[in-house]
């Protein structure tokens, strides 16, 4: 099969296109031959070695996929050869998502949205995951509740929007003044353009804060929280001094990442499903071109998702 390796860590250019062995299940995977998988902010942090989960090269990177079960080991019950199935697994282990053919636990994957084609679907889990285990396994948000999501133009930031959204909350979001018009056209109540005004000093209280930046944002979040509201970051890990004025202001503060789960897909298939939820793509890249996808990851200009196609 074709699939991507990386021999050492740096930019875009360190990513190689190479021939390696279809893999083998051991018992309770299937193999899903990837007709689409997702590229994501984490991947190229790995990929430049700000983020070490994979050690040292050589290692393949990618989580998310959507593709057709082609074998099936003793021990699963879910799922047959010919089903389309979407997921994110073995995340923070290695997935080798960056292939035409992968292995992996069965309930790490769910069906394919009927709504969805392979690209979209491959878009969709570990933004949509993220999403909906910071906004309702975590914060369960539900009607009248306001949520401020930073970055909803960025690919976990358009689906939070939209699942707060058809949870019946009013949702505020910064965005880059270009990607003003795509935000509102999702769902958000109140955009910012984070550029130009201090949110801070406009937004109203909130219930929520869904923080994608970190830093100074995730510290500012803080004062814009009512009495007793919750701060969800992803990228915050480790970051005391968050905690700590969190602990001050008798807030809560929580940092999440993302986690395997089939309910989890499930349901955002349901969102998917009943039209509550759109997943948006960026661009798609040929799995050959894969230093340009990372590229484009780089930039960090784009709104929605990079989806690498099988070609």
């Amino acid at each position: 099969m074709w699939m991507v390796t990386q021999r050492s860590l740096g930019g875009p250019e360190v990513l190689e296109v190479v021939r390696g062995d279809r893999p083998h299940p051991v018992v309770n995977e299937v193999v899903v031959r990837v007709r689409a998988a997702g590229v994501n902010p984490v991947d190229a942090l790995l990929r430049s070695g700000f983020l070490r989960w994979l050690g040292e090269p050589p290692f393949t990177l990618g989580w998310d996929v959507s593709g057709e079960v082609v074998q099936v080991a003793p021990g699963v019950t879910r799922f047959s050869v010919g089903d389309e199935v979407f997921g994110m697994p073995c995340i923070p282990h290695p997935a080798n998502g960056y292939a035409e053919f992968v292995s992996v636990p069965s309930r790490h994957l769910a069906r394919k949205p009927a709504g969805l084609d392979h690209v979209r679907a491959a878009a969709l889990p570990l933004a949509g995951l993220t999403a909906w285990q910071a906004l309702v396994d975590t914060a369960g948000v539900g009607a009248g509740d306001r949520v401020l999501v930073h970055g909803g133009g960025g690919g976990v930031g358009h689906v939070a929007v939209q699942l707060a959204k058809s949870r019946g909350a009013e949702v505020v979001t910064t965005a880059s003044l270009g990607k003003h018009e795509f935000v509102r056209g999702i769902g958000a109540d109140e955009v910012i353009d984070y550029r130009a005004v201090d949110f801070g000093s406009v937004v109203a209280p909130v219930d929520v804060v869904l923080d994608t930046v970190g830093g100074a944002t995730a510290l500012r979040s803080l004062d814009v929280l009512r009495p007793g509201g919750l701060l969800i970051t992803l990228v915050g890990m480790g970051d005391e001094r968050l905690f700590a004025r969190a602990a001050e202001l008798g807030l809560r503060c929580s940092v999440l990442t993302a986690e395997p789960d089939h309910a989890g897909l499930a349901a955002l298939a349901d969102e998917v499903d009943a039209g509550r939820l759109r997943v948006h793509v960026a661009e798609t890249v040929p799995l050959h071109d894969v230093a340009r996808a990372h590229g484009l990851i780089d930039a960090g200009s784009g709104a929605g998702k990079i989806v690498l196609v099988m070609d």
